[in-house]
């Protein structure tokens, strides 16, 4: 039931990721056409690096969701078989060590129980918290920069569920790959 999951997750990610790169590719097509008519669109250039962000982030944990990261090999192609196979766990266990770390940071850094604490009132938050996170205004579209930042723990959350995926299924391999000889 997780791995569809993970699988449906992953399918998303890589539309909205999809999407994201025709906007990015649309938005600097618009920045030029309305720079050459000397009518620059401010907010174009800034929505375009916000698109991009997110279409990266999407992809990276499609990506590592399907193992398709770039990788040098040189090394683990010359170890044993069962070698390789508990090289993959310790890299699972490495994506994953590193999504739940983020995913900390980011329960730090958005705080929802404290802004929830707060009443949802953000200056009683940013008094107590000191963190001001919520009233940080993008420089050129009318959004809050929390909105665009939302992409961290979505990635890390996804991401957690792709690497504990992929870190059972490579200690079922591992561990299955144990009992044959070299």
């Amino acid at each position: 039931m997780f791995k569809r999951l993970s699988n449906a997750i992953a399918k998303a990610e890589i539309f909205a990721a999809a999407v994201f790169a025709a906007a990015v590719t649309l938005l600097v097509l618009l920045n030029i056409v309305s720079r050459a008519m000397g009518q620059a669109i401010y907010w174009v250039d800034e929505l375009a690096i916000y698109s991009m962000v997110w279409m990266t982030f999407l992809a990276t944990s499609a990506m590592l969701k399907k193992r398709q990261g770039v990788s040098v090999t040189i090394l683990t192609d010359c170890l044993p078989t069962r070698v390789r196979h508990w090289l993959t766990v310790f890299s699972d266990l490495m994506i994953l060590a590193f999504a739940l770390i983020l995913f900390f940071l980011c329960w730090r850094w958005y705080s929802p129980v404290g802004l929830w604490q707060a009443g949802f009132d953000i200056e009683a938050f940013q008094a107590e918290s000191f963190n001001f996170m919520y009233s940080e205004n993008a420089s050129t579209i009318a959004i809050k920069k929390f909105w665009v930042w939302l992409v961290l723990p979505v990635f890390a959350l996804s991401l957690a569920m792709h690497a504990l995926i992929n870190l059972f299924d490579s200690i079922r391999i591992a561990g299955s790959a144990a009992g044959e000889p070299e």
